[in-house]
């Protein structure tokens, strides 16, 4: 497989107040989840609220992980009281931006399996994760939140991360690098819209949500 690699950074010089409008909107969104919704579905197969929130807050581990020089994958997501979820995932911003508060995490060499790059390219490679996993958050709550735009154009500027067509057959490569029992396909096919549709409508779109659910 050929490794993608992101062209953001020189949009983003520096990803990090990015990803700090991206935890502010994340926030903003768990804050507002009841607990009589933690088992409804999510437009993210085979993940309820409660399995979306852990999955969530265990993105944001991954980004400190890499922050720090550590291994992302060795990151387990956990499932704190039902009622600590904000403070989860306060906890875990911060120790997001601390990992990342040295400037030259921003050029040190990273690889995943699904990028490689500088540390600026990696971080900006995971805004598109948190934005579409956020916006399956609110769709499962029925919460309609204020998209911030510099993060969702990000996010957008980001997304040549996933190819257009034959998805799966990068993620068998990506779960077969990472050794991993099962295929693990976190985003189907894009789905059309209109070239005019709002910004976060083509994001989602682009990572095989429909916007009009």
């Amino acid at each position: 497989m050929t490794t993608p690699t992101s062209s953001t950074t020189h949009r983003f010089i520096d990803p990090r107040p990015i990803l700090d409008r991206a935890i502010a909107t994340g926030g903003a969104v768990i804050a507002a989840v009841r607990p009589d919704q933690l088992t409804a579905p999510t437009p993210c197969p085979e993940m309820d609220v409660r399995a979306m929130l852990s999955h969530l807050v265990g993105v944001l581990d991954r980004i400190a992980a890499l922050g720090n020089n550590e291994d992302p994958f060795t990151v387990i997501e956990t499932h704190p009281p039902d009622d600590d979820w904000s403070d989860a995932w306060a906890t875990s911003g911060t120790h997001a931006a601390d990992a990342w508060r040295d400037d030259a995490a921003l050029e040190r060499p990273m690889a995943l399996p699904w990028i490689q790059g500088s540390g600026a390219e990696v971080l900006t490679s995971y805004f598109s994760e948190l934005t579409v996993h956020t916006w399956d958050l609110a769709v499962a709550t029925r919460q309609q939140p204020h998209w911030d735009d510099a993060v969702v154009t990000a996010a957008l500027e980001a997304r040549q991360i996933l190819p257009a067509e034959n998805r799966r057959a990068v993620f068998e490569e990506i779960s077969a690098a990472m050794g991993l029992d099962e295929v693990a396909i976190p985003f189907a096919e894009a789905v059309p819209v209109h070239g005019d549709a709002p910004a976060i409508d083509r994001l989602v779109a682009w990572n095989g949500r429909d916007p009009r659910r």
